[in-house]
């Protein structure tokens, strides 16, 4: 068996990484039931071949890119948490950094109010178990690090509550980025108050 060496490597994360930008941004001009591989493959400059060889299907390339678009998402929301003085003043601020640069967002804005969302969404709702899971997780983790006398169930709890939550207001957002993250924060309260202490 041929060794992969790390000129190979940064050859093939390029090449899957030509390959997610040229689907996200045909996913947000076509939606899901538009995007095809050969189309994907010539953006991308390779052959339909290639594409399949990569990723196998269709279903598992869409998954791809919403897995890269949440780790994207993912890390600038880790940042916000970590570097915030407080937990509950990281958690507003993660909530409202999703809630506002999600709609400056080309993709997840089709997904959210395109003419092709119907087809789009269930990849961050019903067929996103990955992504809800990879959020609560960084949730979960945060929360466990800040509160480390936490019970893990409560920590996991909340994580989970705070990702539908952000989610539901991605989905029918009923005020401003501000006043989703003030409410969300002030249920991440209601459930951590018994065990925040006046420094978190």
């Amino acid at each position: 068996m041929a060794q992969i060496t790390p000129f190979t490597a940064r050859v093939k994360a390029s090449l899957r990484e030509t390959l997610l930008d040229a689907a996200a941004n045909l996913l947000a001009d076509r939606g899901f039931h538009g995007l095809r591989m050969a189309d994907v493959a010539t953006a991308a400059g390779v052959s339909r071949q290639t594409v399949y060889n990569e990723f196998g299907n269709k279903d598992a390339l869409v998954q791809a890119v919403a897995l890269r678009l949440t780790a994207e998402f993912l890390a600038d929301t880790a940042h916000r948490l970590e570097r915030a003085e407080h937990l509950l003043d990281g958690i507003r601020a993660a909530t409202r950094y999703i809630l506002t640069h999600a709609a400056e967002n080309r993709l997840i804005a089709a997904m959210l109010t395109g003419a092709d969302a119907a087809d789009l969404l269930p990849f961050v709702t019903t067929r996103g178990a990955p992504v809800l899971s990879s959020a609560a997780e960084l949730v979960r983790g945060h929360i466990g690090a800040r509160l480390p006398h936490l019970p893990a169930e409560v920590a996991a709890l909340h994580a989970e509550t705070a990702v539908r939550l952000t989610v539901s207001h991605l989905l029918l957002p009923s005020g401003s980025p501000d006043q989703a993250a003030e409410a969300i924060t002030a249920v991440a309260a209601a459930m951590l108050g018994p065990h925040l202490s006046t420094k978190e």
